[in-house]
């Protein structure tokens, strides 16, 4: 079939495993911006999804005679599948042709829609979102490794910063229209109304997307993705149950230590494995290892920012809910638009001082809000926080560029797979940091009243202050952002020959 040829002609070397210059796939730049916008569809109804039923917990409560503490399994069961599957992409992608990977993604994710749409029971419903979230964990690490392979170097930035446009842009509308139409519609229609993008990015993507990777096909190792899934589980659980449940409850210290140990042997034996599932020697270079690194830190800053503030805003400022989300939509949209900028300026010059820069609005805008009181208004915290997520679009895209370039092609899967696996736990360590940060701070509402609530919010910006200005200190440190040397030098770098 034409629609599986893939990157190296025969007798050809897989882009990037030498020194020589890579070569993108799609020549024509319409074929390939058409098939980005395609990709960028699905990536949309996906990454959507994540964030979609978060107002509609009492609708499904109602429907399905439910807890509040069952109807919560909706979003986090999906955020731990979701993952768990991260890390197994990689051996996934090298397995399988990346255009088979994106069509059964697309037809996982289209599967659990309807599984969840016509759900009899709230059993059936979660296991559609047990598909759903199957399909969001592979489909971040495939698009990026599909748009590595697609676009030129000098062309990276701006293909990720459209990414990023995606990744910013559809977390913010979800609760909104979620909201606007469970008050409307049967809750159902959430579900439904994803499907049509998803089915037409699936057929357009059957015709236009070819494989753009080299397939190895490695040996099934069973330990390592059990492994995988209680580390990585365990730690996501435990680190974003922490804030709520408390570090000494049980949930909480069972899961984070069976993570940890389970974490530790999925390293060492990766470690050992002549084909691991997960190449974690790419952290041996060292820009791959610092921008993964300051991306970590830009979202345990920003990841706790976005928790502490509703919490601020409907427990201590007296707003109500739509209030504070409304508070937050302005600066998730501008972080979605900037994103392109981004990409673009990075595209030119690089991402240390774009990294700087961004690093030093968290810093300045959480000092800011290190300043909460009770009466604080509502344009104050918006925009703030609009600043703020400027400076959060200023790292993001341009750091996981950055790390990723300094890869050879047939290691972009590991790469994306470290970077977004590591980012995720990250996400899951910031809030429950910062939200127990807040708990322990704050002063006794009987003696100090609301402020000494707020006290605890403050203290919590303080804190991530600091974060970013320790990745502002890092971001001094980036080179190479564009990754002219990479190839035989990498793979030297990652398996050093005696």
């Amino acid at each position: 079939m034409a629609n599986e040829s893939t990157i190296p002609a025969s007798g050809d070397s897989p882009a990037g495993a030498s020194g020589e210059q890579e070569t993108p796939v799609y020549q024509n730049p319409v074929e390939r911006n058409v098939l980005m916008g395609v990709l960028l569809a699905g990536a949309f109804v996906m990454i959507l999804n994540q964030t979609l039923l978060n107002t509609a917990l009492p609708a499904f409560m109602a429907d399905f005679g439910i807890t509040a503490s069952d109807a919560q399994w909706v979003t986090t069961l999906f955020m731990l599948v979701n993952g768990i599957m991260i890390p197994v992409t990689a051996f996934l992608i090298q397995k399988f042709s990346t255009r088979a990977m994106f069509l059964t993604a697309m037809g996982l994710f289209i599967t659990g829609t309807i599984v969840a749409a016509v759900a009899p029971v709230y059993l059936v419903l979660l296991l559609g979102r047990v598909l759903q979230a199957a399909a969001g964990g592979m489909i971040m690490p495939l698009l990026q490794t599909i748009l590595f392979a697609i676009f030129p170097r000098d062309r990276r930035g701006s293909a990720m910063g459209m990414f990023g446009l995606i990744i910013g842009f559809a977390p913010a509308i979800g609760p909104s229209l979620s909201g606007w139409i469970v008050d409307h519609f049967p809750w159902q229609t959430l579900f439904l109304m994803m499907l049509p993008i998803a089915v037409i990015a699936m057929v357009i993507a059957f015709f236009l997307l070819k494989n753009v990777t080299e397939n190895t096909d490695p040996k099934l190792d069973i330990l390592s993705i059990i492994l995988s899934s209680l580390g990585f589980g365990g730690l996501l659980f435990g680190f974003s149950s922490a804030g709520t449940a408390g570090w000494s409850s049980a949930e909480v210290v069972i899961s984070l230590v069976v993570g940890v140990i389970a974490l530790v042997l999925f390293v060492w034996r990766q470690l050992k494995l002549d084909q691991p599932m997960l190449e974690l020697r790419v952290l041996r270079i060292p820009m791959f290892t610092l921008n993964t690194v300051l991306g970590m830190v830009m979202f345990i800053a920003m990841v706790g920012g976005m928790l502490i503030l509703p919490l601020y805003m409907q427990n201590m400022a007296d707003f109500t809910a739509m209030e504070s989300g409304l508070a937050l939509l302005p600066g998730a949209i501008i972080m979605g638009l900037m994103s392109p900028v981004t990409g673009r300026l990075f595209d030119r010059f690089g991402g240390k001082w774009l990294a700087a820069v961004g690093f030093i609005l968290l810093t300045a805008t959480s000092l800011l809000f290190a300043r909460l009181s009770a009466d604080t208004s509502f344009v104050y915290i918006a925009a703030v926080n609009a600043v703020r997520m400027v400076g959060a679009a200023m790292v993001m895209m341009p750091v996981t560029t950055a790390a990723l370039n300094q890869l050879p092609q047939t290691l972009v899967p590991h790469g994306t797979a470290v970077n977004n696996t590591l980012r995720q736990v990250a996400g899951s360590v910031g809030t429950a940091v910062l939200v127990t940060v807040m708990t322990v701070t704050t002063r006794d509402p009987a003696e100090y009243g609301v402020e000494g609530m707020v006290h605890g919010a403050n203290v919590a910006f303080l804190v991530s202050a600091f974060i970013s200005a320790a990745g502002l200190i890092g971001a001094f440190f980036i080179t190479n952002s564009h990754g002219e040397e990479t190839g035989e030098n990498r793979l030297e770098q990652i398996h050093p020959k005696n």
